[in-house]
């Protein structure tokens, strides 16, 4: 279906709006999929905060240009899927890793990530950091150790003397 220019920049600017706000965003082939295929891939996507568009990629040349995503410009060739990531950085890339585990027809193209071009091969890394949620569990978790180290270290002589104290006790009323 061809667009008129109006629906071009129309994209255009869609699709680099959602580029200004990403964290991530990756380039997916996605040759031989069907459509129950694509849609299932979509419904994950959007349920995960993953914004996925099948763009032409003089489109998405123009889209990208000024934002942090402009590395991937040169290398968009052939049928790709962009996927930003919106709420995370790590969520397009567990969503498309989770996917091609049981697909062999999508493959990783091209990742991008804090505006640098990554191999397709580091997909795994980028889909392996925490989500916001873990990594303020694990913020807070760290916070708090020394605070109960504290609490445990001014509790020991009190816990010691009750525990000594007892000891006696058992020991005059085992003679």
């Amino acid at each position: 279906m061809a667009l008129n220019l109006e629906q071009k920049k129309t994209v255009v600017t869609e699709v680099a709006s959602i580029a200004q706000d990403a964290h991530s965003a990756l380039a997916v082939e996605y040759r031989g999929l069907s459509v129950a295929e694509m849609t299932d891939l979509r419904v994950k996507a959007r349920n995960a905060g993953v914004y996925l568009r099948v763009v032409r990629n003089t489109l998405a040349r123009r889209a990208l240009e000024d934002t942090e995503f402009a590395c991937m410009r040169e290398a968009l060739v052939g049928p790709l899927l962009l996927a930003f990531s919106q709420e995370d950085p790590g969520a397009a890339a567990r969503v498309v890793e989770e996917y091609a585990k049981g697909n062999d027809k999508l493959i990783v193209r091209l990742v991008a990530f804090g505006g640098k071009l990554l191999p397709p091969e580091d997909i795994s890394i980028l889909a392996n950091l925490p989500t916001r949620d873990q990594a303020l569990a694990t913020l807070l978790s760290v916070m708090n150790a020394p605070v109960t180290k504290l609490v445990r270290t001014i509790a020991e002589p009190h816990s010691r003397l009750v525990r000594t104290v007892a000891s006696v006790r058992d020991q005059k009323q085992a003679a």
